[in-house]
């Protein structure tokens, strides 16, 4: 959802891309079987992938609320050590999500882990999915316009979550209009490896529940923008 259209300029580049996936989504109350759940959002991400034509998928998929910081670390040092990765997009503390930020502080505590000389070297760029980053600390926009019509049947396929795909889309046109863009646009707060390790390292319930993401009624976006002001100039 943040930067499907940047993933499809790296793949008109020639990068080689990795797409990893910690949870399973078990816990969307689109179907009530979690088992079910589960199985339906891999098949969404195995499609996805399929229409991106990525390198890899890495389906990591702890089940959704009962994982470990530790499971997510471990696997995330494994992978980053085979792929030797220049750019990781990443979820950060500008969320509201809970499995999000468990996942910021997970990649956090791996990136502390892996060899010095490579982190480094490694840029991360967080990405916004529905809690916009702002003008405040966007330091990177990708003009996605030309790949529009494919960024829609790529998040098309995961239909169970059509209501945050609205949202983020939403988002998408406001970052294009902020920046002097055609259509879309996605944003980034791009940061060295041990600046995103200095944000995240603490475990996520001491940080401040202070943002507010897009919602299903679009009257009430320009919250999403002006709630967590304070906190982002403080991250910045």
């Amino acid at each position: 959802m943040g930067c499907v259209g940047t993933i499809l300029l790296h793949i008109q580049s020639t990068d080689c891309v990795c797409v990893a996936i910690a949870t399973d989504g078990r816990r969307s109350r689109v179907i009530l079987d979690p088992a079910e759940m589960a199985i339906r959002r891999q098949l969404e991400a195995t499609d996805a992938a399929g229409l991106m034509r990525i390198d890899r998928l890495e389906w990591i998929g702890l089940r959704e609320g009962e994982w470990t910081t530790k499971s997510l670390k471990d696997k995330l040092i494994a992978l980053i050590d085979e792929i030797k990765p220049d750019i990781i997009y990443a979820p950060s503390r500008i969320d509201f999500h809970p499995e999000h930020l468990k996942v910021a502080h997970a990649l956090a505590l791996a990136l502390d882990e892996v060899d010095a000389a490579q982190r480094c070297n490694l840029r991360v760029r967080i990405y916004q999915v529905q809690v916009p980053l702002t003008l405040i600390i966007t330091n990177l926009v990708a003009d996605v316009s030309a790949v529009v019509p494919e960024c829609e049947a790529i998040l098309d396929t995961y239909a169970s979550q059509a209501g945050s795909m609205q949202c983020t889309n939403r988002l998408r046109r406001y970052c294009a209009q902020v920046n002097g863009i055609v259509e879309h646009a996605e944003e980034f707060w791009e940061m060295s490896a041990s600046k995103y390790c200095a944000l995240h390292r603490t475990l996520p319930l001491n940080w401040p529940k202070a943002f507010r993401g897009l919602r299903y009624f679009p009257l009430t976006d320009p919250l999403a923008f002006l709630v967590g002001r304070k906190e982002r100039r403080k991250m910045r």
